[in-house]
């Protein structure tokens, strides 16, 4: 009898899109705000420019070469970003709306603010 490896499978949709504007609502960078840089669906995790910033020390692999300190901006959980209004400096859920030409354009709650 074979039996099947458990996967964790995740339902959650991420409702933001790669150049968005967001703030961090919790964490060690929070009240931050950043454009997402890269969405990560599989693990429903965001890539935010300037946010959550790591440090990894790179040996050298030859011995020419010399070592290195590299900074990067690690995944953080898209239910800890918020989409960020910069005319109103507020960060809000969004909701989506038909327009005329039946195209679905995303909107700001608190400000009505509309989504490119």
């Amino acid at each position: 009898m074979k039996r099947s490896s458990k996967t964790t499978k995740i339902n959650t949709k991420v409702k933001l899109k790669k150049g968005d504007l967001v703030q961090v609502i919790s964490g060690s960078d929070k009240a931050k705000t950043g454009e997402i840089v890269a969405i990560i669906q599989k693990t429903s995790k965001v890539i935010v420019k300037g946010i959550n910033l790591k440090v990894k020390h790179k040996k050298p692999q030859q011995e020419g070469e010399v070592g290195e300190i590299i900074k990067f901006e690690a995944p953080i959980h898209s239910s800890n970003v918020m989409l960020f209004s910069e005319q109103n400096n507020i960060s809000s859920r969004s909701s989506v709306i038909i327009n005329d030409e039946g195209k679905k354009i995303r909107k700001l709650k608190k400000t009505g603010e509309l989504i490119k």
